[in-house]
C-alpha cells in the first residue's frame, strides 16, 4: 500500500462545504485528480473547475463522457472511472460512506485503501466513516466540519400544501411522474431529476428550479450525493424502496443524506414527508437534527488484484474473501454476472483462452447496463460486441452505425425517449473506450450528438408534461402581490402578462379550456387581479352604447352582440320584467350596478316601443267603469284574448264603451279580442317572452316565422301559447288570427247546412292547397266530404251563356262531347270538397229522451249551451236551452234540432208556420238575408270558433 505525504478525511453532515474545500485545495496543486460518486455531480464539479482555470487544462472522464485536453492538469471524474497510475499532486474521493453501499460499495473502497495523491489525499463523507477509515488508512488525519444551518422535521404535510422552494423525493420513476403532475396541476408545474437523466437533460430540469421558473423539485434520492440546490425543504414521500433486491426501510443514515439538501449554506432546511405517509420515527428525527448516527461497521469490498490466466481463474480471484474484520465480500454484482453468464457461451468461451482475451472480456463485462433489460438480454449484447472486437479488433462501424441510427429520433413520449437515451448511452460509453471503435473521434462526436438530441427532446417532453408555464408564472405574481398586466382582444382573448389565460364573455371571465380544475383556479385569480380595470372600462362601454347593439333572446336572454350579458326575470307586473345580470363578482358592485342600470333601461324602451297601444290602452285615464276594467283585462293578456274566454264582459259593454276601446284599435273579432298593432312580429316575439315570464315556464316557446299566414301545429305547446303567438290551433295548423277572422267573414253567408265549396279567395288568404284547406277546416269543426266529378271546360268566351242543350243543339262544338267510337276513353275528372257544420251521421234508433249532440259541437260547445247548435259568439243573445224531452221526436229536425220555419235552427216558435209557406218545408240557408253588423246566430263557424278553448 503506498503512503502518501498526507492523508485527510474531512467528515461531517451535508451542507458543511466539503466538496468546496477538496476543489480549493485541488487548485493549489499542479496537478489533481477528484472522484465523484454520480456523473451529474461530476459534471457540476467540472463546470466549476473549467470557470476557474479553464477548459485547456480541465479533463471530465465518465463512463459515457470523455472530455480530455492536450494540457491536462485536473482531472474530473466518476469513482468507477478514475484512471489508475496517474501520479497527481493530488486526490480526493468524496461521498466515501458508499463504501457500505451494497451495489457499488467496493469501487469506494478499493479507492479508500489504494488512491492516494503525492502530495495529499482527501476522503470527503460522514462522520460515520471514522471508526472504518481509522482502522484501514493508516496516519489519516481527521476534520470535522459542522453544518452551516439548522436541520428541522417538520412532520407530515400535504403537497398541495407544500412550502415553496421545496423537493419531494420518491423512490420510483412511476412516483416520480405522478407527484410531478399532481404538482402542474395544482402549483403550476415541477422540475424533475433522476440518476437516469443525461447531464444535460437534468441540467436543463435543475435550471427549471433554480431559475424560479418552477418552485418544487421531484427527484429520487439522486439529489442526495452532492446535488447543490436552492432547497428550503425536503419531503419524503416513502420512507421504503426497492434496493434492487428487496424493499426495505431506509436508515436513519440514508435519509439525513437526502433531508440535508434542504438549506444552502447559511439558510436554515427542514425535512418531513407528505401528508400520505406515516411520521418518521422519533429516534431517526433526533438523529438526523443532531448528526449523529450508528458508525459503519463493515465496509463493501471484492478483491482488485485480477488474474487473467483463464475466465475460470477471473472468477475465482474475483470471488475470493477476505479476512479483514472490516470488510466483507460485496453480493454478486452485475459485471460478475455477466461474465459467468458469457463464460457459459461456447463461442466467447473458446475465444478467451489467453491473458489478453481474458481481460477484453473483462472489460466488456463492465459495460454497464443502462437500459436495465436484465441480466439475460444484457449479456446477450455483450457477448455481441465481444465477439466483434476479438475478431475484428473492434466494433464494425456499419454494426454502430445501425445502431446510432435506429436510436437517433425525437418523437414519442417521455419513456420513449427515456428508453433511447438509455440505449444511446450503451453505444456512448463503448464509443469512449481507447480502441473499441475505429475513427474514435467520429463515434464519439456522433453518440455525443445523438444523446444530445434524445437529452434535449427529453427535457422538452418533461417540461410540456410537468411544468405549466403560464400557472406557474401567474401564480409566483400573484403570491409576489406584483401588477398584473391584462390585454383583452378584440376577439375577448385575454393575455395577463404575455400568457393566454382564457376569454372575457360580456362581463364574465372563461378560463382557458385546456387548464385542468386546479389550473383554472390560479387562472381566475390571476385574470380577477388584472381584470379589473378592465371591467370598468368595459361597463362604461355599455352603458353609452345604442340600444342597437343590444337584443333580447326568445329565452329571455340579454345579449350584448354575441355575449350573454344577463336575462329577464319576472316582475311585479306582466309587462314590467326585471334584470339579472351576468358579471363576475371580482368585477366589483359599481359595475354589476352599471350593467343592471343599462339592461333595464333598455328592455323598458323595448316594450315601450313595441307594446305602445297595449301601453295608451292601460294608461288611459278616460276610460271608466266597465272599458276600463277592460282595459286592464287586455293588459294582463298582452293584448289578445279569445272571445269566449270575456264572452260576458263583452255582452256587458255598451256602445259607448266600445267605442273608447276601439280608438285604441282593438277589434272585436268573431272569435278573438286583439289589437291588430301587436299581431306585428317584433310585438309577437317580445310577447311570447313576456308571457313565458309571466308564466314562469322553464322553456320558452319560439315566435312563429314571421309573414306565414297558417304554420304546423306543433305538439305538446303550452296552453294559451296559440294567442300569444296571434293563431288558432286547427287541426294539424295553426291559423293567424287576423286572416281567420276575415275567412269568417267570407264564411258568413254560407250555407253550413246543405254544404258549401271553397272558394279560390278563401284559398288564397290561407295560402293552402285545397286539400290543406279541408284539414284546416276539420279542425275548426266542419265536416269535409271529398267526392269527383267530370271536370267541364269553360265555354268560349265570345259566345253567350246557354244550357248545356241549347249549346249541343246551336253549336255543338262549344261542349266537348265523346267522339263516336271514343266511349272507351276515361272523361276527365276534379276533385271537390263540400263543407258542412259538424259531423252528420245516419239516423239511428236511439232511447227515448235521449238526443244525440254532433261530435263537434259536443266537443267545441262551452260550459252552460246544452242544446246541439252551437252558442252564439259573446253571448250576445240568450239562447234557449231546449231540452231533449220539449217537443215530440216527430216535431224535431234530423239531429234532434227543434224545426221553425224552413227548418233552420233555433228559430221556431212552436209548430206554427210563419207566412203562406207550408209547414215542414226548408227554405236554402242563403234565402234570409244577413242582419247588418250583427253575428249570424245560425252560423255555426263564428260560433264554434268562439267557444273554441284557449290553445
Amino acid at each position: 500500500m503506498p503512503t502518501p505525504t498526507r492523508v485527510t478525511a474531512v467528515l461531517g453532515p451535508t451542507n458543511t462545504g466539503k466538496t468546496h474545500y477538496a476543489i480549493d485545495r485541488m487548485l493549489s496543486y499542479r496537478t489533481g485528480i477528484i472522484g465523484l460518486p454520480l456523473r451529474l455531480l461530476a459534471r457540476e464539479v467540472y463546470d466549476r473547475i473549467v470557470a476557474a482555470r479553464g477548459p485547456s487544462v480541465v479533463a471530465l472522464v465518465t463512463g459515457e463522457e470523455r472530455i480530455i485536453p492536450d494540457r491536462v492538469q485536473y482531472w474530473v471524474c466518476t469513482v468507477e472511472a478514475m484512471p489508475d497510475g496517474m501520479g497527481c499532486d493530488f486526490v480526493a474521493i468524496d461521498e466515501i460512506q458508499l463504501c457500505a453501499d451494497p451495489e457499488r460499495g467496493h469501487i469506494f473502497t478499493d479507492r479508500l485503501m489504494y488512491a492516494r495523491g503525492l502530495h495529499e489525499t482527501l476522503f470527503l463523507g460522514s462522520e460515520t466513516m471514522r471508526p472504518a477509515i481509522a482502522a484501514l488508512v493508516p496516519g489519516v488525519q481527521f476534520i470535522r466540519r459542522e453544518r452551516f444551518s439548522t436541520l428541522t422535521y417538520t412532520g407530515p404535510q400535504k403537497i398541495a400544501r407544500m412550502p415553496e422552494r421545496a423537493a419531494i423525493v420518491a423512490f420510483s420513476v412511476d412516483e416520480v411522474y405522478a407527484i410531478a403532475e399532481y404538482i402542474r396541476r395544482t402549483r403550476g408545474g415541477a422540475a424533475v431529476v433522476m440518476g437516469a437523466l443525461s447531464p444535460r437533460t437534468r441540467n436543463a430540469q435543475v435550471a427549471l428550479f433554480q431559475s424560479g421558473d418552477v418552485d418544487y423539485l421531484v427527484a429520487t434520492d439522486a439529489i442526495g450525493m452532492g446535488l447543490n440546490l436552492d432547497i428550503s425543504h425536503v419531503a419524503f414521500s416513502a420512507l421504503r424502496k426497492f434496493d434492487g433486491h428487496r424493499m426495505r426501510d431506509l436508515h436513519a443514515d440514508e435519509l439525513a443524506q437526502i433531508a440535508g439538501r434542504a438549506g444552502r449554506h447559511l439558510s436554515p432546511g427542514t425535512f418531513g414527508v407528505t401528508g400520505d405517509v406515516p411520521e418518521m420515527d422519533a429516534e431517526d428525527v433526533a438523529a438526523i437534527e443532531a448528526h449523529q448516527f450508528r458508525p459503519v461497521s463493515r465496509l463493501q469490498w471484492r478483491n482488485s488484484r485480477l488474474q487473467f490466466g483463464s475466465v475460470n481463474r477471473l472468477i475465482q480471484t474475483l470471488e475470493e474473501k477476505t479476512q479483514n474484520p472490516w470488510l466483507g465480500r460485496v453480493r454478486e454484482s452485475d459485471d460478475l454476472a455477466a461474465l459467468k453468464a458469457l463464460a457459459g457461451n461456447p463461442e466467447v468461451f473458446a475465444r478467451a483462452t489467453d491473458g489478453k482475451s481474458v481481460q477484453l472480456l473483462w472489460d466488456v463485462c463492465r459495460i454497464p447496463d443502462f437500459r436495465g433489460l436484465g441480466r439475460g438480454e444484457h449479456a446477450g449484447m455483450l457477448a455481441t460486441i465481444y465477439n466483434f472486437m476479438h475478431q475484428f479488433g473492434a466494433v464494425p462501424g456499419d454494426y454502430l452505425a445501425q445502431q446510432v441510427q435506429r436510436l437517433d429520433r425525437t418523437d414519442g413520449n417521455i419513456d420513449t425517449l427515456a428508453k433511447r437515451l438509455a440505449h444511446i448511452r450503451t453505444w456512448t460509453y463503448v464509443s469512449q473506450r481507447k480502441g473499441w471503435v475505429r475513427e474514435e473521434s467520429h463515434w464519439r462526436a456522433e453518440t455525443r450528438a445523438v444523446e444530445d438530441r434524445l437529452s434535449d427532446a427529453l427535457h422538452n417532453a418533461l417540461t410540456q408534461r410537468f411544468v405549466d408555464r403560464r400557472t406557474s408564472v401567474l401564480a409566483r405574481r400573484l403570491k409576489q402581490k406584483e401588477v398584473l398586466v391584462a390585454e383583452v382582444s378584440d376577439k375577448g382573448e385575454v393575455t395577463v402578462e404575455g400568457e393566454f389565460v382564457g376569454r372575457l364573455e360580456g362581463f364574465r371571465f372563461r378560463a382557458d379550456k385546456a387548464a385542468t380544475p386546479d389550473e383554472a383556479k390560479t387562472l381566475r385569480q390571476a385574470a380577477a387581479v388584472a381584470l379589473a380595470p378592465q371591467f370598468h372600462l368595459r361597463a362604461d362601454r355599455f352603458y353609452n352604447a345604442p340600444d342597437t347593439e343590444i337584443d333580447f333572446t326568445e329565452q329571455g336572454g340579454l345579449m350584448w352582440g354575441e355575449h350573454a350579458v344577463g336575462k329577464l326575470v319576472a316582475g311585479s307586473e306582466p309587462l314590467r320584467p326585471q334584470v339579472t345580470v351576468f358579471v363576475d363578482e371580482e368585477a366589483g358592485a359599481e359595475v354589476i350596478q352599471k350593467v343592471q342600470r343599462r339592461l333595464q333601461h333598455f328592455i323598458d324602451r323595448k316594450i315601450a316601443a313595441a307594446m305602445e297601444p297595449l301601453l295608451a290602452l292601460t294608461k288611459d285615464e278616460a276610460l271608466t267603469g266597465l272599458a276600463r276594467g277592460f282595459a286592464y283585462r287586455m293588459g294582463e293578456h298582452f293584448g289578445i284574448i279569445p272571445r269566449g274566454e270575456v264572452a260576458d264582459e263583452v255582452k256587458a259593454l255598451d256602445q259607448e264603451a266600445r267605442s273608447a276601446l276601439r280608438k285604441h284599435g282593438i277589434r272585436f273579432g268573431q272569435m278573438t279580442v286583439f289589437q291588430p298593432l301587436l299581431l306585428k312580429p317584433a310585438p309577437t316575439r317580445l310577447r311570447l317572452v313576456l308571457w313565458s315570464l309571466a308564466k314562469g315556464l322553464n322553456e320558452f316557446p319560439d315566435a312563429p316565422p314571421p309573414g306565414l299566414v297558417t304554420v304546423p301545429a306543433v305538439q305538446g305547446a303550452p296552453a294559451g301559447y296559440y294567442a300569444m303567438a296571434g293563431y288558432r290551433a286547427a287541426g294539424e295548423r295553426a291559423i293567424r288570427i287576423d286572416m281567420l277572422e276575415r275567412l269568417a267573414d267570407m264564411l258568413r253567408d254560407k250555407d253550413s247546412r246543405a254544404g258549401f265549396e271553397a272558394s279560390a279567395d278563401m284559398l288564397s288568404i290561407t295560402g293552402l292547397s285545397l286539400e290543406q284547406f279541408a284539414a284546416l277546416m276539420e279542425g275548426i269543426g266542419y265536416q269535409a266530404v271529398k267526392a269527383e266529378r267530370p271536370k267541364v271546360r269553360p265555354v268560349k268566351a265570345e259566345e253567350p251563356a246557354v244550357s248545356t242543350e241549347e249549346t249541343a243543339e246551336a253549336a255543338p262544338e262549344a261542349v266537348e262531347t265523346p267522339a263516336e267510337g271514343a266511349t272507351d276513353v276515361p272523361a276527365e275528372v276534379e276533385v271537390f270538397y263540400t263543407f258542412t257544420w259538424g259531423a252528420r251521421p245516419q239516423r239511428r234508433e236511439r232511447p227515448e229522451g235521449q238526443r244525440r249532440r254532433p261530435a263537434a259541437a259536443a266537443a267545441t260547445a262551452p260550459e252552460g249551451v246544452t242544446g246541439d247548435k252551437p252558442a252564439r259568439k259573446g253571448g250576445d243573445r240568450p239562447r234557449r236551452d231546449f231540452k231533449s224531452d220539449a217537443k215530440p221526436e216527430g216535431e224535431r229536425s234530423e239531429g234532434g234540432r227543434p224545426r221553425g220555419k224552413g227548418g233552420k235552427p233555433g228559430q221556431g216558435r212552436g209548430d206554427k208556420p210563419r207566412g203562406d209557406k207550408p209547414a215542414g218545408r226548408q227554405a236554402p240557408f242563403e234565402a234570409q238575408a244577413p242582419r247588418p253588423a250583427k253575428i249570424d246566430p245560425d252560423n255555426p263557424f263564428a260560433m264554434a270558433l268562439a267557444s273554441f278553448k284557449t290553445k
